[in-house]
């Protein structure tokens, strides 16, 4: 260590990087200790450069959050920086302790946001915000390091991974138009801060890759798990998420935008204790693998991995991918790396099943991805009649190797009661393998006999008594005979579920749908905000909250609802796309609307021009093996394209006639028959989809098909009737903390 550099006596080294050495020292002429920073190499001409950059870009500065810069100098060749010495520990410091308390990570997120702001005023971008460019001081967070700092309008500022050896950012912070080279914006530093706020609150990496390419896969290409554990945490992490935005001009508009929100998040601690952040482990159980063929157990292969996957849906620390999704990836040696990328997962359970006599052998193995790692591996036989003890055994062992942080309602839900007899058991399981498959007459029937015989050995057992009302639901709408008979008993199903056990989260999640075709949006809406509240991290609960908010006409905030889903599950199944159309984004409705058949998409081409396009899809949906309720919407859209009135309006009636009751759906047929100027008729359905629920007034004002019904004063009192509804239901939403959930207000 030098005795003196220039007039500055050396006091101590404080610290030094690939490029950099920092000393404390001694002004002796003024007086003061200040921390002066020469370079490791005096005659790297690159290295020069980049000091005079850092030098003059933060001596342009005079900010609180800003390391200020005395002045710079060269003593015998070496060029040296003089800047302000700073009480306190580099934010890297502080992070290998471990994960900031959410207030801490906040307000130092607020602290370099406001740096940034000035930094951005005079156009610049930082470039390289990362835990050791950020310093903790009693006074608060300052900015460090301006050395890759580039003026806005530096033509052709393209970025190099490698310079002398040394990446040019971070690689683990950079921005995605950093790897690309793309020009680089003040965009660029709040994703590089959305990294950082992620960091701190979980001490794990944004973007895990063991090399640069696997961090660069990883930024471009996927998200970081979401994060749960209250409303100020939800709030947060869609801070994170909109920082995090792959395209630019998806994140925030700049840094005073971002530091709004972050003082919105901060605003909802709702108690003096600061809430527990938990990162979220995304968890997926595969179909098992059936050794030997035998029409007693192959049921197992899906019922078993999708009872273990409803059972840890529940907790909140857990994202829990849905069977049908594990479906997916069902192969006899599973794909992790495809796993963990394309369904997003942090941790695989696949195993074997062997039926040996009257002995069942599991062999099963949770695995973290994409590495491999095997969390654990066990041999369970069990007799054929115990098939919970299997199921039981299997969730607490994921649990316990998990490390899963349990609340107490979390342990409630894993003690829950078994069911009375093995055998009640294996017919639930048999039902659940029965409705997966598909949603026609003979599979609902067969679904519901078994869910019957289910609770005829234990009438008190709630999941039977949902997925019974499930099935009940879709027999009630889809046309089935006797609709009216299923609807009813689907309100007693769902009613017996929720009086058995209040907590059950499918239960839940299934009733909304029945509510919502049931004129009871604002309820179930209501209803799932609360909940959200309390369990923000059921991608279910938020899908049901896609229908609820539609219904009530809260369209943004079904949206919202949408972005909260697929943050926590990106392959989850949503209505989305029918919010899309209410909003009249037509493109938008195409592009999300990946349901078989695809409906919306046909009857969205013919709102775009493209008619042909539209009556081609209809004519080969036609023709397809849909039954009742499906093939006549289809049909009596064909025909209304077609300007075909008579046979539009023979189909509507026979849809009425099914007993058919969804408002939405109701919605649909009604505009069809406006469209062939059946004005009489479409005023009557319109009576019945507004006093059903379905609040859509901005909807009801644009769609193009209506508009032989604007002249009619009841259309007018309808219209005015459905906003009425609108703002009833955009107070309950508010009341109940909508907006705390899903950060947008009730428009």
């Amino acid at each position: 260590m030098p005795e003196s550099i220039g007039r500055f006596k050396i006091v101590e080294k404080l610290g030094e990087g690939g490029m950099g050495i920092v000393y404390a020292a001694e002004d002796e002429s003024l007086g003061r200790r200040v921390a002066l920073k020469k370079l490791r190499e005096s005659r790297d001409a690159v290295a020069r450069q980049r000091l005079l950059r850092e030098a003059r870009v933060a001596a342009s500065v005079n900010h609180p959050n800003v390391c200020q810069v005395y002045e710079i100098g060269e003593d015998a060749d070496e060029l040296y920086i003089v800047m302000e010495l700073i009480d306190g520990e580099p934010l890297e410091v502080r992070m290998g302790r471990g994960p900031l308390a959410l207030g801490e990570a906040l307000q130092a997120t607020l602290e370099i946001l406001s740096g940034l702001e000035a930094l951005h005023r005079l156009a610049l971008v930082h470039r390289d915000i990362k835990p050791s460019n950020v310093f903790l001081t009693p006074h608060g967070a300052k900015l460090l390091d301006f050395g890759l700092a580039r003026p806005l309008d530096l033509n052709g500022d393209t970025l190099h991974l490698t310079q002398t050896g040394m990446a040019v950012g971070t690689p683990r912070y950079m921005a995605p138009e950093q790897w690309s080279g793309e020009t680089v914006t003040p965009a660029s530093d709040l994703f590089s801060l959305g990294a950082l706020l992620f960091e701190m609150l979980t001490s794990q990496p944004a973007f895990p890759g063991k090399t640069i390419v696997e961090t660069c896969e990883a930024i471009t290409r996927r998200q970081p798990p979401a994060l749960s554990g209250g409303a100020a945490i939800v709030a947060t992490d869609r801070v994170i998420q909109r920082a995090l935005e792959k395209k630019p001009a998806d994140r925030y508009a700049n840094a005073a935008a971002m530091a709004q929100e972050v003082r919105s998040a901060l605003l909802l601690f709702s108690t003096p204790e600061m809430p527990l952040v938990q990162r979220t482990t995304r968890f997926i159980a595969l179909p098992f693998r059936i050794l030997r063929a035998d029409a007693d157990t192959d049921f197992l292969a899906f019922s078993l991995p999708d009872a273990i996957t409803s059972s840890l849906a529940a907790l909140e620390s857990l994202v829990v991918r849905s069977s049908l999704t594990a479906g997916r990836f069902a192969t006899d040696a599973p794909d992790l790396p495809r796993l963990a990328k394309e369904a997003e997962v942090d941790v695989v359970l696949h195993g074997t099943v062997l039926r040996a006599g009257e002995q069942l052998r599991v062999a099963a193995q949770l695995v973290a991805v994409p590495a491999g790692t095997v969390l654990w591996s066990k041999t369970l036989q069990v007799p054929l009649g115990d098939l919970f003890q299997l199921q039981d055994s299997l969730v607490h062992q994921i649990v316990d190797s998990l490390a899963v942080p349990l609340s107490a309602r979390d342990e409630r839900r894993l003690d829950q009661e078994a069911p009375r007899s093995s055998r009640a058991y294996e017919l639930y399981l048999r039902a659940n393998q029965v409705i997966v498959s598909s949603v026609q007459s003979s599979t609902l029937m067969a679904a519901r006999d078994l869910y019957r015989a289910c609770l005829a050995e234990d009438p008190d057992y709630a999941p039977a008594w949902t997925r019974l009302a499930r099935v009940y639901r879709l027999m009630a709408k889809f046309g089935h005979a006797e609709a009216g008979e299923y609807k009813q008993r689907a309100e007693e199903a769902f009613d017996r579920a929720l009086q058995l056990d209040p907590d059950l989260s499918i239960a839940h999640n299934y009733v909304t749908y029945q509510e919502v075709e049931s004129g009871r949006a604002v309820e179930a809406m209501r209803r799932l905000v609360q909940r959200g509240l309390e369990q923000a991290a059921d991608p279910d609960l938020y899908a049901g909250l896609v229908v609820a908010c539609r219904f009530c006409g809260l369209l943004e905030a079904s949206v919202a609802a949408d972005r909260r889903a697929k943050r926590l599950d990106p392959n989850i199944a949503t209505s989305v796309h029918f919010t899309y159309w209410m909003q009249g984004d037509y493109e938008r409705a195409i592009a999300n609307d990946s349901e078989k058949p695809a409906f919306l998409r046909s009857q969205a081409l013919a709102m775009i021009g493209r008619e042909a396009e539209s009556l081609a899809a209809l004519r080969e949906l036609e023709s397809g093996h849909f039954e009742g309720l499906r093939i006549r919407v289809m049909s009596s859209t064909r025909a209304a394209l077609e300007l075909q009135r008579e046979e539009c309006l023979t189909l509507v009636e026979g849809l009425q006639g099914s007993g058919f009751q969804d408002p939405e759906g109701i919605y649909f047929m009604l505009r069809n028959l406006a469209r062939v100027e059946e004005k009489k008729k479409a005023l009557e359905l319109l009576a019945q989809v507004v006093e059903r629920g379905f609040w859509c007034p901005t909807t009801l004002e644009r769609d193009p098909w209506l508009d032989s019904l604007r002249a009619e004063p009841e259309f007018v009192r309808l219209l005015k009737r459905a906003d009425e509804g609108r703002r009833a239901a955009a107070a309950a939403y508010t009341r109940a903390g909508g907006e705390r959930l899903l950060g947008v207000p009730a428009l």
